[in-house]
């Protein structure tokens, strides 16, 4: 019998902290929102625009991903998507709605190579513990957008520091993931020997991963969660306040769904990992978001109830997308070409969420439609989740 080799110390750290990059640059948008927008002159379907932007990047570089890691390496590739973060940042310092923009659009493109190269990663160095690697990096995904959202509004009241300069703050946390992997990057990357057929060119197993049903059921798993997570993230503080309450109670709200949403993060994958078939577990994720979402429309004076239920859902929804992303596959070259599909396919569906939901609310001036309009991505979700969940390998 095998034993296990210890997890690294260092490996895991750098793991996290890179993962808790790819939350706050999106995530802290949301409850500086109606400042930026009265500031700019724009209206929610414009904030919609500028909180889409980002998740449009994730979909759109991530089939970039893949070919960016077989060229440099997974280390380099990931070093240089924390510097395109960190410079991301600094721009949304310059005054002017271009920067604002430009500056969301490299934060959009870094953390679009980080959501495809990172699982991948996990893959090729922890294959025999995907499922609480998993864990982790999902928990660290969850523990950025809780940061960001909990601390961004008491930040700015507390330094007296404006919305830009508030924003450009969460880019010290990139500096230091940056300064963790500028040493790995120069080492260079591990290689890993594909396993496709003699012959079969990378191209050839990209457009074999496109053509397989499990690779849709997992894509559409992706797409419908994480529309469900950055719609609920760009609008969740604006609809509190526009039952009454104040900006920073909309804030903690939303800081209180990511923090949950770290134990739905840990504990899907961990579970996901010992089953040969992980369908339960999407139908619990699932009536979860579902139940959550409908206590919203009909008892918004119990809030603190359906943040917590839509939290651990969402939690556990895109770590169960990621979980399923390795179980899926036979080695970590295969990982990256499914997570990039998933992810490409996925993010441009996601995009439609937070825009979707500033359309919706523009066209009839209340949150309830929106909020409808996420329950029926609840339900595809779970439709995904039970054809993603059966035991087998996407060939």
């Amino acid at each position: 019998m095998s034993l296990r080799r210890p997890l690294g110390a260092g490996a895991v750290l750098a793991i996290v902290l890179a993962a808790l990059n790819l939350r706050p640059g999106v995530v802290a948008v949301s409850p500086l929102l109606g400042e930026i927008l009265a500031e700019e002159g724009l209206s929610a379907t414009a904030g919609g625009v500028l909180t889409t932007l980002p998740v449009l990047c994730f979909g759109l570089l991530a089939p970039v991903a893949p070919l960016l890691a077989r060229r440099v390496g997974l280390e380099r590739a990931l070093f240089g998507s924390l510097l395109l973060l960190c410079a991301g940042f600094a721009v949304r310092l310059v005054p002017g709605l271009g920067a604002l923009l430009v500056g969301t659009l490299a934060v959009g493109c870094a953390i679009g190579l980080g959501n495809v190269l990172l699982p991948a990663l996990i893959k090729r160095d922890f294959a025999d513990r995907v499922g609480l690697m998993t864990g982790l990096y999902s928990m660290a995904l969850s523990g950025g957008a809780a940061l960001a959202a909990g601390l961004t509004v008491p930040l700015a009241t507390a330094t007296g520091m404006d919305w830009r300069a508030t924003l450009a703050s969460w880019g010290l946390l990139a500096v230091v993931g940056a300064a963790v992997w500028a040493p790995r990057a120069l080492r260079g990357s591990r290689s890993v020997a594909p396993l496709r057929p003699v012959g079969a060119t990378a191209a050839d197993a990209v457009r074999s991963v496109w053509r397989s049903p499990l690779a849709w059921a997992v894509t559409v798993l992706m797409g419908t969660q994480s529309l469900s997570f950055y719609a609920v993230n760009a609008w969740l503080p604006e609809i509190f306040v526009a039952s009454g309450r104040s900006v920073a109670v909309g804030g903690w709200l939303l800081a209180l769904t990511n923090l949950l949403g770290i134990v739905g993060s840990f504990v899907a994958p961990v579970l996901a990992g010992r089953m040969r078939r992980q369908r339960a577990i999407g139908v619990v994720i699932v009536a979860l978001i579902t139940t959550g979402l409908l206590g919203l429309i009909l008892a918004p004076e119990v809030a603190v109830l359906w943040v917590v239920l839509l939290g651990l859902g969402q939690g556990g929804g895109i770590a169960l997308a990621l979980t399923l992303m390795a179980l899926r596959t036979e080695n970590a070259t295969r990982t990256s070409e499914l997570s990039g599909m998933a992810q490409s396919a996925g993010y441009v569906l996601a995009a439609c969420g937070p825009l979707g939901l500033g359309v919706a609310h523009d066209a009839t001036g209340s949150w309830t439609l929106p909020l409808v309009l996420l329950v029926g991505a609840s339900l595809v979700q779970g439709v995904a989740a039970w054809f993603a969940g059966r035991d087998e390998i996407v060939r």
